[in-house]
Protein backbone atom coordinates (compact mmCIF):
# COMPACT_ATOMS: atom_id res chain seq x y z
CA UNK A 1 0.00 0.00 0.00
CA UNK A 2 1.58 3.18 -0.74
CA UNK A 3 1.02 6.48 1.36
CA UNK A 4 0.80 9.84 0.12
CA UNK A 5 0.24 13.29 2.01
CA UNK A 6 -2.64 14.85 2.58
CA UNK A 7 -2.24 18.28 1.90
CA UNK A 8 0.88 20.33 3.59
CA UNK A 9 -0.62 18.85 7.05
CA UNK A 10 2.14 15.68 8.13
CA UNK A 11 -0.61 13.26 7.82
CA UNK A 12 0.31 10.02 5.45
CA UNK A 13 -2.90 8.42 4.23
CA UNK A 14 -3.14 4.94 2.28
CA UNK A 15 -3.89 5.83 -1.49
CA UNK A 16 -7.13 3.68 -1.54
CA UNK A 17 -9.41 5.07 1.63
CA UNK A 18 -12.52 2.88 2.65
CA UNK A 19 -15.91 4.45 2.16
CA UNK A 20 -18.65 3.16 4.19
CA UNK A 21 -22.29 4.94 3.21
CA UNK A 22 -23.57 1.51 2.91
CA UNK A 23 -23.16 0.33 6.25
CA UNK A 24 -26.63 0.77 8.09
CA UNK A 25 -28.44 -0.25 5.08
CA UNK A 26 -27.22 -2.42 2.75
CA UNK A 27 -24.78 -3.30 4.80
CA UNK A 28 -25.19 -4.36 8.76
CA UNK A 29 -22.68 -3.42 11.42
CA UNK A 30 -20.84 -7.13 11.48
CA UNK A 31 -20.56 -6.64 7.82
CA UNK A 32 -19.19 -3.40 7.74
CA UNK A 33 -16.72 -4.01 10.85
CA UNK A 34 -15.63 -7.19 8.60
CA UNK A 35 -14.79 -5.03 5.73
CA UNK A 36 -12.31 -2.83 8.48
CA UNK A 37 -10.67 -5.12 9.59
CA UNK A 38 -9.88 -6.87 6.08
CA UNK A 39 -9.00 -3.61 5.14
CA UNK A 40 -6.52 -2.57 7.64
CA UNK A 41 -4.97 -5.98 7.29
CA UNK A 42 -4.11 -4.84 4.28
CA UNK A 43 -2.38 -1.65 4.78
CA UNK A 44 -5.56 1.03 4.39
CA UNK A 45 -5.53 3.49 7.21
CA UNK A 46 -8.22 5.95 6.09
CA UNK A 47 -11.90 5.76 6.84
CA UNK A 48 -14.54 8.07 5.27
CA UNK A 49 -18.19 9.14 6.45
CA UNK A 50 -20.40 11.96 7.10
CA UNK A 51 -23.11 12.65 9.04
CA UNK A 52 -25.53 12.17 6.55
CA UNK A 53 -24.58 8.36 5.97
CA UNK A 54 -25.93 5.62 5.07
CA UNK A 55 -26.89 6.36 2.00
CA UNK A 56 -29.78 7.10 0.74
CA UNK A 57 -30.29 9.71 3.43
CA UNK A 58 -33.10 9.12 5.54
CA UNK A 59 -34.35 10.07 8.97
CA UNK A 60 -34.68 6.73 10.61
CA UNK A 61 -30.96 5.61 9.40
CA UNK A 62 -29.12 8.89 9.63
CA UNK A 63 -25.77 8.51 11.72
CA UNK A 64 -25.45 4.85 11.60
CA UNK A 65 -22.85 4.59 9.65
CA UNK A 66 -20.72 6.99 12.48
CA UNK A 67 -22.35 5.03 15.41
CA UNK A 68 -21.04 1.67 13.14
CA UNK A 69 -17.54 3.18 12.80
CA UNK A 70 -17.49 4.26 16.67
CA UNK A 71 -18.35 0.95 17.99
CA UNK A 72 -15.83 -0.81 15.87
CA UNK A 73 -13.21 1.69 16.87
CA UNK A 74 -14.40 1.22 20.60
CA UNK A 75 -14.12 -2.80 20.36
CA UNK A 76 -10.49 -2.87 18.46
CA UNK A 77 -9.16 -0.32 20.77
CA UNK A 78 -7.73 1.47 17.62
CA UNK A 79 -8.41 4.79 17.16
CA UNK A 80 -4.91 6.49 17.00
CA UNK A 81 -4.54 4.04 14.30
CA UNK A 82 -7.49 5.22 12.29
CA UNK A 83 -6.88 8.63 10.49
CA UNK A 84 -10.71 9.35 10.26
CA UNK A 85 -12.48 11.65 7.90
CA UNK A 86 -16.21 12.65 8.00
CA UNK A 87 -18.22 15.62 6.67
CA UNK A 88 -20.84 18.01 7.95
CA UNK A 89 -24.10 18.54 5.89
CA UNK A 90 -23.95 21.53 3.25
CA UNK A 91 -26.92 23.38 2.18
CA UNK A 92 -29.88 21.14 1.73
CA UNK A 93 -33.53 21.36 2.39
CA UNK A 94 -33.39 17.74 4.70
CA UNK A 95 -34.70 18.99 8.02
CA UNK A 96 -34.22 15.96 10.55
CA UNK A 97 -30.24 16.75 10.57
CA UNK A 98 -31.01 20.12 12.54
CA UNK A 99 -33.66 19.70 14.64
CA UNK A 100 -36.32 20.87 11.84
CA UNK A 101 -33.90 23.13 10.55
CA UNK A 102 -32.81 22.97 7.14
CA UNK A 103 -29.05 22.69 7.12
CA UNK A 104 -26.78 25.61 6.30
CA UNK A 105 -23.02 26.29 6.47
CA UNK A 106 -22.87 28.72 9.73
CA UNK A 107 -21.24 28.04 12.47
CA UNK A 108 -24.53 27.38 14.59
CA UNK A 109 -25.24 23.99 12.10
CA UNK A 110 -21.42 23.33 12.08
CA UNK A 111 -21.18 23.14 15.78
CA UNK A 112 -24.09 20.71 15.95
CA UNK A 113 -22.87 18.94 13.33
CA UNK A 114 -19.47 17.81 15.04
CA UNK A 115 -20.54 17.17 18.58
CA UNK A 116 -23.26 14.82 17.06
CA UNK A 117 -20.43 13.22 15.00
CA UNK A 118 -18.24 12.91 18.17
CA UNK A 119 -20.55 11.04 19.72
CA UNK A 120 -21.96 9.21 17.37
CA UNK A 121 -18.18 8.09 16.38
CA UNK A 122 -16.84 7.91 20.37
CA UNK A 123 -14.39 10.11 20.17
CA UNK A 124 -12.79 13.49 20.83
CA UNK A 125 -11.11 14.38 17.46
CA UNK A 126 -12.10 13.80 13.85
CA UNK A 127 -8.76 14.21 11.80
CA UNK A 128 -10.52 15.61 8.31
CA UNK A 129 -13.36 17.15 9.04
CA UNK A 130 -14.88 18.04 5.22
CA UNK A 131 -17.64 20.47 3.67
CA UNK A 132 -20.32 18.14 2.26
CA UNK A 133 -21.40 20.21 0.07
CA UNK A 134 -21.29 24.07 -0.88
CA UNK A 135 -23.70 26.44 1.52
CA UNK A 136 -23.75 28.17 -2.37
CA UNK A 137 -26.07 26.74 -5.00
CA UNK A 138 -23.77 25.30 -7.65
CA UNK A 139 -24.82 23.25 -10.61
CA UNK A 140 -24.16 19.74 -10.40
CA UNK A 141 -22.41 18.11 -7.19
CA UNK A 142 -19.14 16.58 -7.76
CA UNK A 143 -18.30 17.99 -11.30
CA UNK A 144 -17.16 20.47 -13.70
CA UNK A 145 -21.01 20.44 -15.22
CA UNK A 146 -20.53 20.59 -19.41
CA UNK A 147 -23.82 22.45 -19.34
CA UNK A 148 -23.36 25.81 -17.06
CA UNK A 149 -26.81 27.22 -15.67
CA UNK A 150 -25.95 29.77 -12.86
CA UNK A 151 -28.30 29.74 -10.19
CA UNK A 152 -29.40 32.40 -7.72
CA UNK A 153 -27.68 32.84 -4.85
CA UNK A 154 -29.80 32.16 -1.70
CA UNK A 155 -31.11 35.29 0.43
CA UNK A 156 -29.19 33.98 3.80
CA UNK A 157 -25.79 32.35 1.88
CA UNK A 158 -23.70 31.79 4.73
CA UNK A 159 -20.41 33.76 3.45
CA UNK A 160 -17.15 31.43 3.07
CA UNK A 161 -15.71 34.00 5.98
CA UNK A 162 -18.09 32.51 8.28
CA UNK A 163 -17.49 28.66 7.50
CA UNK A 164 -14.10 29.00 7.76
CA UNK A 165 -14.01 30.74 10.95
CA UNK A 166 -16.76 28.21 12.58
CA UNK A 167 -14.15 25.71 11.28
CA UNK A 168 -11.07 27.32 13.15
CA UNK A 169 -12.99 27.40 16.28
CA UNK A 170 -13.39 23.24 16.12
CA UNK A 171 -9.88 23.26 15.10
CA UNK A 172 -8.59 25.64 17.96
CA UNK A 173 -10.49 23.17 20.28
CA UNK A 174 -8.78 20.27 19.36
CA UNK A 175 -12.27 18.71 17.91
CA UNK A 176 -10.96 18.76 14.28
CA UNK A 177 -7.44 18.55 13.21
CA UNK A 178 -7.92 19.69 9.53
CA UNK A 179 -10.88 20.37 7.03
CA UNK A 180 -11.54 19.80 3.14
CA UNK A 181 -14.22 20.38 1.05
CA UNK A 182 -15.95 18.26 -1.01
CA UNK A 183 -18.63 18.56 -4.39
CA UNK A 184 -16.64 21.93 -4.40
CA UNK A 185 -15.80 23.82 -7.97
CA UNK A 186 -12.75 25.50 -8.69
CA UNK A 187 -13.96 29.12 -7.87
CA UNK A 188 -15.07 27.45 -4.62
CA UNK A 189 -12.16 26.09 -3.97
CA UNK A 190 -9.74 28.82 -4.68
CA UNK A 191 -11.81 31.03 -2.20
CA UNK A 192 -11.10 29.20 0.31
CA UNK A 193 -7.52 28.97 0.13
CA UNK A 194 -7.31 32.56 -0.52
CA UNK A 195 -9.41 32.87 2.91
CA UNK A 196 -7.50 31.31 4.27
CA UNK A 197 -4.20 32.90 3.60
CA UNK A 198 -5.95 36.04 4.52
CA UNK A 199 -5.70 34.39 8.19
CA UNK A 200 -9.85 33.87 7.92
CA UNK A 201 -9.26 29.68 8.87
CA UNK A 202 -7.51 26.90 8.24
CA UNK A 203 -6.06 26.13 4.87
CA UNK A 204 -8.25 23.02 3.29
CA UNK A 205 -6.21 20.31 2.64
CA UNK A 206 -8.26 18.24 -0.04
CA UNK A 207 -11.55 18.04 -1.94
CA UNK A 208 -13.35 15.06 -1.98
CA UNK A 209 -15.40 14.52 -5.82
CA UNK A 210 -16.88 12.31 -8.26
CA UNK A 211 -14.01 11.24 -10.72
CA UNK A 212 -13.94 8.52 -12.87
CA UNK A 213 -13.39 7.08 -16.39
CA UNK A 214 -17.48 7.86 -17.07
CA UNK A 215 -16.62 11.58 -15.79
CA UNK A 216 -13.07 13.20 -15.87
CA UNK A 217 -14.10 16.62 -15.75
CA UNK A 218 -12.01 17.20 -12.31
CA UNK A 219 -9.67 17.73 -15.18
CA UNK A 220 -10.64 20.62 -16.22
CA UNK A 221 -9.99 23.33 -14.03
CA UNK A 222 -9.62 21.59 -10.45
CA UNK A 223 -6.86 19.55 -11.04
CA UNK A 224 -4.48 22.66 -11.90
CA UNK A 225 -5.71 23.99 -8.29
CA UNK A 226 -5.46 20.13 -6.84
CA UNK A 227 -1.85 20.32 -7.55
CA UNK A 228 -0.61 23.72 -7.31
CA UNK A 229 -2.51 24.61 -4.07
CA UNK A 230 -2.02 20.74 -2.17
CA UNK A 231 -5.41 20.22 -2.17
CA UNK A 232 -5.30 16.99 -3.68
CA UNK A 233 -8.23 15.28 -4.94
CA UNK A 234 -9.72 12.40 -2.41
CA UNK A 235 -11.84 10.45 -5.17
CA UNK A 236 -15.38 9.20 -5.12
CA UNK A 237 -17.51 6.94 -7.34
CA UNK A 238 -14.28 5.98 -8.93
CA UNK A 239 -16.21 2.77 -10.00
CA UNK A 240 -19.46 5.11 -11.25
CA UNK A 241 -21.62 3.56 -9.07
CA UNK A 242 -20.79 0.38 -9.53
CA UNK A 243 -21.73 1.11 -13.46
CA UNK A 244 -17.67 0.08 -14.96
CA UNK A 245 -18.28 -2.79 -13.87
CA UNK A 246 -20.89 -3.25 -16.39
CA UNK A 247 -22.97 -5.14 -13.64
CA UNK A 248 -25.57 -2.78 -14.63
CA UNK A 249 -25.31 -3.37 -18.71
CA UNK A 250 -28.13 -3.74 -21.20
CA UNK A 251 -30.54 -3.20 -18.64
CA UNK A 252 -29.65 -5.65 -15.98
CA UNK A 253 -30.09 -5.23 -12.30
CA UNK A 254 -28.51 -7.57 -10.29
CA UNK A 255 -30.68 -8.68 -6.62
CA UNK A 256 -28.91 -6.40 -3.96
CA UNK A 257 -27.01 -3.89 -6.19
CA UNK A 258 -27.58 -0.23 -4.97
CA UNK A 259 -29.62 0.81 -8.72
CA UNK A 260 -31.82 -1.85 -8.20
CA UNK A 261 -32.36 -1.31 -4.75
CA UNK A 262 -32.95 2.22 -4.52
CA UNK A 263 -33.61 3.57 -8.56
CA UNK A 264 -30.52 6.30 -7.37
CA UNK A 265 -28.51 5.87 -10.51
CA UNK A 266 -29.58 8.55 -13.33
CA UNK A 267 -25.77 10.00 -13.17
CA UNK A 268 -25.15 6.91 -15.13
CA UNK A 269 -27.86 6.34 -17.24
CA UNK A 270 -27.22 9.54 -20.21
CA UNK A 271 -27.22 9.21 -23.78
CA UNK A 272 -23.55 7.58 -24.47
CA UNK A 273 -22.74 5.79 -21.16
CA UNK A 274 -23.67 2.90 -22.26
CA UNK A 275 -21.52 2.44 -25.12
CA UNK A 276 -18.31 4.19 -23.06
CA UNK A 277 -18.95 1.58 -20.11
CA UNK A 278 -18.55 -1.51 -22.87
CA UNK A 279 -15.69 -0.02 -24.18
CA UNK A 280 -13.74 0.34 -20.98
CA UNK A 281 -14.57 -2.83 -20.66
CA UNK A 282 -13.31 -4.06 -23.42
CA UNK A 283 -9.75 -2.54 -22.85
CA UNK A 284 -10.06 -4.44 -19.06
CA UNK A 285 -10.82 -7.76 -20.59
CA UNK A 286 -8.07 -7.20 -23.42
CA UNK A 287 -5.50 -6.61 -20.62
CA UNK A 288 -6.49 -9.09 -17.89
CA UNK A 289 -8.07 -7.11 -16.16
CA UNK A 290 -11.64 -7.01 -13.93
CA UNK A 291 -13.03 -3.87 -15.18
CA UNK A 292 -13.32 -3.03 -11.66
CA UNK A 293 -9.31 -3.39 -11.45
CA UNK A 294 -9.19 -1.27 -14.33
CA UNK A 295 -11.03 1.76 -13.37
CA UNK A 296 -9.80 1.97 -9.69
CA UNK A 297 -5.90 1.97 -10.76
CA UNK A 298 -7.08 4.43 -13.40
CA UNK A 299 -8.14 7.11 -10.80
CA UNK A 300 -5.43 5.75 -7.93
CA UNK A 301 -2.89 6.79 -10.31
CA UNK A 302 -3.74 10.69 -11.10
CA UNK A 303 -1.33 12.74 -10.38
CA UNK A 304 -3.71 15.20 -8.38
CA UNK A 305 -5.23 12.16 -6.43
CA UNK A 306 -4.16 12.34 -3.11
CA UNK A 307 -6.53 9.17 -2.18
CA UNK A 308 -9.07 6.89 -3.76
CA UNK A 309 -12.71 6.22 -1.65
CA UNK A 310 -13.47 2.77 -2.43
CA UNK A 311 -16.52 0.86 -1.06
CA UNK A 312 -18.27 -2.37 -1.40
CA UNK A 313 -21.30 -4.48 -0.36
CA UNK A 314 -19.30 -7.84 -0.31
CA UNK A 315 -16.06 -9.29 0.79
CA UNK A 316 -15.15 -10.00 -2.78
CA UNK A 317 -15.96 -6.64 -4.11
CA UNK A 318 -13.54 -5.49 -1.33
CA UNK A 319 -10.57 -7.43 -2.25
CA UNK A 320 -11.04 -6.99 -5.63
CA UNK A 321 -11.05 -2.74 -4.90
CA UNK A 322 -7.93 -3.00 -2.63
CA UNK A 323 -5.57 -5.04 -4.72
CA UNK A 324 -6.04 -2.57 -7.48
CA UNK A 325 -3.94 -0.28 -4.98
CA UNK A 326 -0.98 -2.34 -6.49
CA UNK A 327 -2.18 -1.83 -10.11
CA UNK A 328 0.21 -0.24 -12.85
CA UNK A 329 -1.96 1.67 -15.61
CA UNK A 330 0.73 1.03 -18.59
CA UNK A 331 1.22 3.55 -21.82
CA UNK A 332 -0.31 1.22 -23.82
CA UNK A 333 -3.39 1.49 -21.46
CA UNK A 334 -3.10 5.27 -21.08
CA UNK A 335 -3.10 5.39 -24.75
CA UNK A 336 -6.46 3.34 -24.96
CA UNK A 337 -8.59 4.89 -22.11
CA UNK A 338 -7.23 8.15 -23.72
CA UNK A 339 -8.61 7.34 -27.00
CA UNK A 340 -12.18 5.56 -25.77
CA UNK A 341 -11.99 9.26 -23.67
CA UNK A 342 -11.63 11.85 -27.01
CA UNK A 343 -14.14 9.43 -28.76
CA UNK A 344 -17.13 9.29 -26.06
CA UNK A 345 -15.77 12.48 -23.21
CA UNK A 346 -17.44 12.70 -20.04
CA UNK A 347 -21.19 11.27 -20.61
CA UNK A 348 -21.92 11.18 -16.77
CA UNK A 349 -20.55 14.54 -15.34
Amino acid sequence: MEYRSLGRTDLRVSSICLGTMTWGQQNTEAEGHEQMDYAFEQGVNFLDTAELYSIPPKPETQGSTERIIGNWMKARGNRDKVILASKVCGRNGLTWFRDGAKPTLSRAHIRDAIEKSLKRLQTDYIDLYQLHSPDRHVTLWGSNPTIYRHPEPAADEVPIEETLGALQELVQEGKVRHVGLSNETAWGTTRFVAAAEAGKGPRVVSIQNAYNLLNRTFEVNLAEVAMREQVGLLVYSPLAQGYLTGKYQKGARPAGARTTLFKRGDRYETPGAEEAIDAYIAIAREAGMDPATLAIAFATTRCFVTSNIIGATTMEQLKVDIAAADVAISPELEEKIDAVHQWRGNPCP
